[in-house]
């Protein structure tokens, strides 16, 4: 994953270095910001045959990432990513993403689920996954969340997910972990905030819900979207309709970003993302 200035000879720099090291690319993406000519690649290649260690392709690629000023990522598919749930006491994202990591659709590890209260502690021992109780008060937020760093450092965790996790992060979190919590909410926000945004917006009268998907940073729901979605309602649904019809879209567009996520197809520029479906 790069990005840099643009300029001419990024696509064919790289993919000759490939070549010329044995490498077989099986994708590649790229885009260019015309606006403020800045260069996004994502490029995935074998590494059966390829010429250069797993520990010397940095080194290797010294000289190009010199040559463009490139910021870079480097992954290997076969490493699984390591995955903390945030939970509260809603259960439908928590749910989903436990049905599509068991069923193998997101291929990640859970060494633990964290939660601010105990509600779902009986779902985490159904699936067999250490539960742990973080409870938290204005007094004791930041000794909780300077815990919780502790803990997920230790546990080597490479993404927090808050499934319906209804605290706001505090920088000390955001900071440890940039562009690696992810947040769903409704797309109400911020037209109808507060605990019953549905309702509001079922007075409303309103044709469409909405779900979105971003990395968590110390602005408040403003953080680079990854993924959204909407679906229709109308006069003839109720508030409990509004309610299903969004949760429902909040479980496909958040397993949606961690996919996007987990198969290293996000890139954050600024406040957004370049996101290579």
């Amino acid at each position: 994953m790069i990005s840099c200035p643009d300029k001419a000879g990024i696509v064919a720099a790289l993919s000759t270095f490939l070549y010329e090291n044995r490498g077989n690319i099986v994708d590649i993406d790229q885009h260019v910001d015309l606006e403020e000519g800045v260069f996004f690649m994502r490029v995935e290649w074998e590494l059966e045959g390829f010429a250069i260690a797993r520990d010397g392709i940095a080194a290797a690629l010294a000289p190009l990432v010199d040559r463009f000023a490139m910021r870079w990522e480097l992954h290997f598919s076969d490493i699984v990513p390591r995955v903390a749930l945030f939970v509260t006491k809603d259960n439908h994202c928590f749910y989903d993403l436990l049905s599509r990591h068991e069923s193998g659709e997101l291929r990640m590890d859970i060494p633990l689920i964290v939660s601010n209260r105990e509600d779902l502690k009986p779902v985490a021992e159904r699936f067999g996954i250490p539960f742990r109780h973080f409870p938290i008060t204005a007094a004791t937020k930041e000794a909780q969340e300077r815990a919780e760093i502790a803990m997920l450092r230790e546990e080597k965790v490479d993404l927090v997910i808050l499934a319906r996790y209804m605290q706001i992060l505090s920088p000390l979190m955001t900071e440890a972990f940039p562009n690696r919590i992810i947040n769903i909410h409704h797309s109400f926000l911020p037209a109808f905030p507060g605990a019953r945004p549905y309702h509001s917006a079922h007075k409303r009268g309103v044709k469409l819900v909405g779900a979105t998907s971003h990395y968590v940073t110390e602005d408040l729901d403003e953080g680079p979207i990854i993924a959204q979605g909407v679906t229709p309602v109308s006069h003839s649904d109720s508030v409990q309709d509004f309610i299903r019809k969004g949760r429902a879209l909040e479980q496909t567009v958040l397993s949606r970003a961690v996919w996007l996520h987990l198969n290293r197809r996000t890139l954050v520029h600024a406040n957004r993302t370049i996101v290579f479906g």
